[in-house]
């Protein structure tokens, strides 16, 4: 199995991580930022990973450091599950639609970080949750995890509608790409 368990403290935020990459898609998730635990129950859901998650953040002051964070800790688990990457798909790509939103997701698990972001926000707030923070969590994951991700929106006009696009198609695409190549399925190595 490829697991990792992350702990992740800071002067900010105090973070607690397991993560089961051939999981169900089962989640506990309890960020303090609600609007986050949603998206990441979907982005482990629609994953079929397996991630239970604490953080206590400074959220009193703004959710920024919590969200970015939780991001590094959350990259820093995939890294650690797909250790050299060997027998892996490594390219993934979703193309998800939601209502009147339509979001592309592909990915490259290519050792190099860059994150394409091009998605356009009507709102900059869904609830409490600053949506600019979107972004911030994706690109905290990707340094974290060094990857190319393109996160492009086709369409789309409720925010909330954009931003649970994005982290479905994020979890198919990470699925696809993190699945054994089935040439090499056998070189996949267990980091239990």
């Amino acid at each position: 199995m490829r697991t990792a368990e992350i702990t992740r403290k800071t002067n900010e935020t105090d973070i607690r991580l397991s993560l089961d990459l051939d999981g169900q898609g089962k989640s506990r998730v309890r960020t303090g930022v609600g609007f986050l635990d949603h998206m990441l129950t979907l982005l482990a859901r629609h994953g079929g990973m397996d991630l239970e998650l604490t953080c206590d953040g400074d959220t009193q002051v703004d959710d920024h450091h919590s969200v970015e964070d939780i991001g590094i800790a959350l990259g820093q688990a995939f890294e650690e599950c797909l250790g050299d990457k060997r027998g892996i798909t490594r390219y993934g790509q979703f193309l998800l639609p939601m209502d009147e939103t339509l979001v592309l997701v592909a990915c490259d698990l290519s050792g190099r970080d860059y994150l394409g972001w091009s998605v356009d926000l009507p709102a900059q707030r869904v609830g409490d949750f600053d949506t600019e923070l979107g972004k911030e969590f994706f690109l905290a994951f990707v340094r974290a995890c060094p990857m190319s991700l393109h996160i492009r929106q086709m369409a789309g006009e409720n925010t909330h509608h954009i931003l649970e696009a994005v982290f479905k198609g994020a979890g198919r695409a990470l699925k696809m790409a993190v699945a054994p190549d089935e040439k090499h399925r056998d070189e996949i190595p267990s980091t239990k």
